[in-house]
Protein backbone atom coordinates (compact mmCIF):
# COMPACT_ATOMS: atom_id res chain seq x y z
CA UNK A 1 0.00 0.00 0.00
CA UNK A 2 1.03 3.27 -1.23
CA UNK A 3 2.09 5.96 2.44
CA UNK A 4 -0.14 8.76 2.18
CA UNK A 5 0.83 12.18 1.80
CA UNK A 6 0.60 14.64 5.06
CA UNK A 7 -1.63 17.20 4.11
CA UNK A 8 -0.30 20.97 5.30
CA UNK A 9 -2.11 24.29 5.87
CA UNK A 10 0.37 26.90 6.55
CA UNK A 11 -1.14 30.46 8.47
CA UNK A 12 0.37 33.52 9.66
CA UNK A 13 -0.97 36.23 10.96
CA UNK A 14 -4.53 35.88 11.92
CA UNK A 15 -4.58 39.12 14.16
CA UNK A 16 -8.07 37.83 15.90
CA UNK A 17 -10.10 39.34 17.17
CA UNK A 18 -8.67 43.11 15.86
CA UNK A 19 -8.25 42.86 12.49
CA UNK A 20 -11.23 40.22 12.03
CA UNK A 21 -13.63 38.93 14.27
CA UNK A 22 -13.11 35.70 13.41
CA UNK A 23 -11.38 33.08 10.59
CA UNK A 24 -13.62 32.35 7.58
CA UNK A 25 -15.33 29.05 7.24
CA UNK A 26 -13.13 28.79 4.46
CA UNK A 27 -10.09 28.49 6.53
CA UNK A 28 -11.76 26.65 9.43
CA UNK A 29 -12.95 23.80 6.89
CA UNK A 30 -8.86 23.99 5.29
CA UNK A 31 -7.56 22.96 9.20
CA UNK A 32 -10.54 20.45 9.06
CA UNK A 33 -8.79 18.96 6.12
CA UNK A 34 -4.70 18.80 7.33
CA UNK A 35 -3.50 16.79 8.97
CA UNK A 36 -0.58 19.48 10.59
CA UNK A 37 -1.49 23.12 11.16
CA UNK A 38 1.40 25.61 10.96
CA UNK A 39 0.92 29.19 11.90
CA UNK A 40 3.86 31.10 12.17
CA UNK A 41 2.82 34.03 14.47
CA UNK A 42 0.94 37.08 15.67
CA UNK A 43 -2.04 35.55 16.97
CA UNK A 44 -2.91 38.16 19.16
CA UNK A 45 -4.96 36.51 21.77
CA UNK A 46 -5.11 33.39 22.76
CA UNK A 47 -8.50 32.03 22.23
CA UNK A 48 -7.31 31.34 18.60
CA UNK A 49 -4.38 29.28 19.78
CA UNK A 50 -6.70 27.48 21.87
CA UNK A 51 -9.57 26.99 19.54
CA UNK A 52 -6.76 25.92 16.55
CA UNK A 53 -5.09 23.14 18.88
CA UNK A 54 -8.18 22.08 19.64
CA UNK A 55 -10.11 21.51 16.25
CA UNK A 56 -6.08 20.68 14.33
CA UNK A 57 -5.30 17.13 13.88
CA UNK A 58 -1.59 17.99 14.90
CA UNK A 59 -0.69 22.21 15.41
CA UNK A 60 2.85 23.54 15.46
CA UNK A 61 3.20 27.46 16.02
CA UNK A 62 5.57 30.55 16.86
CA UNK A 63 4.47 33.58 18.64
CA UNK A 64 5.00 36.92 16.56
CA UNK A 65 6.38 40.60 17.41
CA UNK A 66 1.75 41.36 18.36
CA UNK A 67 1.73 38.41 20.67
CA UNK A 68 2.14 39.00 24.44
CA UNK A 69 3.75 36.79 27.01
CA UNK A 70 1.24 34.21 27.70
CA UNK A 71 1.83 33.27 23.74
CA UNK A 72 5.55 33.58 23.75
CA UNK A 73 5.41 31.60 26.98
CA UNK A 74 3.66 28.61 24.98
CA UNK A 75 4.79 28.94 22.08
CA UNK A 76 7.86 30.40 21.53
CA UNK A 77 10.03 31.76 18.57
CA UNK A 78 11.07 28.88 16.60
CA UNK A 79 9.65 25.59 16.14
CA UNK A 80 10.43 22.93 14.22
CA UNK A 81 9.17 19.45 12.91
CA UNK A 82 9.32 16.98 11.07
CA UNK A 83 7.55 15.30 9.30
CA UNK A 84 8.04 12.27 6.41
CA UNK A 85 11.81 13.32 6.76
CA UNK A 86 11.40 16.66 5.75
CA UNK A 87 12.75 19.31 8.31
CA UNK A 88 10.71 22.05 8.86
CA UNK A 89 11.46 25.23 11.03
CA UNK A 90 8.61 28.16 11.65
CA UNK A 91 9.37 31.60 12.59
CA UNK A 92 7.57 35.04 12.75
CA UNK A 93 10.04 37.21 10.73
CA UNK A 94 12.76 37.08 8.66
CA UNK A 95 13.70 40.58 7.77
CA UNK A 96 13.21 43.02 4.93
CA UNK A 97 12.96 40.89 1.83
CA UNK A 98 16.28 42.17 0.32
CA UNK A 99 18.59 39.61 1.54
CA UNK A 100 16.40 37.53 2.95
CA UNK A 101 17.84 34.62 1.52
CA UNK A 102 21.52 34.63 2.66
CA UNK A 103 20.09 35.25 6.02
CA UNK A 104 17.81 31.99 6.43
CA UNK A 105 20.55 30.42 4.22
CA UNK A 106 22.82 31.43 6.99
CA UNK A 107 20.71 30.26 9.77
CA UNK A 108 18.20 27.51 8.62
CA UNK A 109 20.10 26.47 5.46
CA UNK A 110 22.69 23.10 5.02
CA UNK A 111 25.31 25.09 6.71
CA UNK A 112 23.48 25.67 9.61
CA UNK A 113 23.75 24.19 13.10
CA UNK A 114 20.45 22.70 12.70
CA UNK A 115 19.70 22.83 9.34
CA UNK A 116 15.86 22.37 7.63
CA UNK A 117 14.58 21.95 4.56
CA UNK A 118 11.89 24.73 4.43
CA UNK A 119 11.38 27.74 6.23
CA UNK A 120 7.53 29.06 7.11
CA UNK A 121 7.49 32.44 8.33
CA UNK A 122 5.08 35.68 8.14
CA UNK A 123 5.41 39.05 9.76
CA UNK A 124 4.67 40.89 6.30
CA UNK A 125 1.07 39.42 5.28
CA UNK A 126 2.60 39.44 2.10
CA UNK A 127 2.96 35.31 0.43
CA UNK A 128 6.81 34.36 -0.28
CA UNK A 129 7.09 31.33 -1.80
CA UNK A 130 11.07 30.88 -3.15
CA UNK A 131 14.62 29.01 -2.53
CA UNK A 132 17.33 29.88 -1.49
CA UNK A 133 20.66 29.49 -3.33
CA UNK A 134 21.48 26.80 -1.07
CA UNK A 135 17.80 24.73 -1.29
CA UNK A 136 16.39 25.87 1.42
CA UNK A 137 12.32 26.48 0.81
CA UNK A 138 11.27 29.68 2.05
CA UNK A 139 7.23 30.16 2.48
CA UNK A 140 5.26 33.10 3.98
CA UNK A 141 1.64 32.28 3.06
CA UNK A 142 0.98 35.65 3.95
CA UNK A 143 -2.75 36.83 5.53
CA UNK A 144 -5.99 35.42 5.99
CA UNK A 145 -7.69 38.03 8.06
CA UNK A 146 -5.42 41.12 7.26
CA UNK A 147 -4.51 41.34 3.48
CA UNK A 148 -2.55 45.04 3.76
CA UNK A 149 -1.74 45.69 0.47
CA UNK A 150 -2.63 42.34 -0.98
CA UNK A 151 -5.92 41.89 -3.77
CA UNK A 152 -7.07 39.20 -1.21
CA UNK A 153 -6.12 37.50 2.30
CA UNK A 154 -4.76 33.79 1.80
CA UNK A 155 -3.11 30.98 3.46
CA UNK A 156 -0.90 27.59 1.66
CA UNK A 157 -1.56 24.63 1.38
CA UNK A 158 0.47 21.77 0.79
CA UNK A 159 1.95 18.35 1.03
CA UNK A 160 4.81 16.46 2.54
CA UNK A 161 5.47 12.76 0.33
CA UNK A 162 8.33 11.01 1.10
CA UNK A 163 11.03 13.99 2.28
CA UNK A 164 9.58 16.41 -0.42
CA UNK A 165 7.02 19.47 -0.29
CA UNK A 166 4.82 19.29 -3.37
CA UNK A 167 2.06 20.68 -4.42
CA UNK A 168 2.09 23.96 -2.86
CA UNK A 169 -0.74 26.44 -3.34
CA UNK A 170 -1.22 29.71 -2.43
CA UNK A 171 -5.10 30.05 -1.57
CA UNK A 172 -7.11 32.95 -1.66
CA UNK A 173 -9.48 33.74 1.76
CA UNK A 174 -11.82 36.36 0.91
CA UNK A 175 -13.69 37.67 4.34
CA UNK A 176 -17.39 37.24 4.88
CA UNK A 177 -19.05 40.34 4.76
CA UNK A 178 -20.84 39.61 7.56
CA UNK A 179 -17.77 38.80 9.54
CA UNK A 180 -15.96 41.50 8.73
Amino acid sequence: MEPVPTRLLLLSDTHLPVRAKALQEQVWRLVDEADVVVHAGDWVDEATLDALEARAARLVGVAGNNDGPALHARLGDVARVELEGLRIAVVHETGAAAGREGRCDARFGPGAAAPVDVLVFGHSHIPWDSTTPQGLRLLNPGSPTDRRRQPVGTVMTALVDDETLRDVALVPTPRDAARR
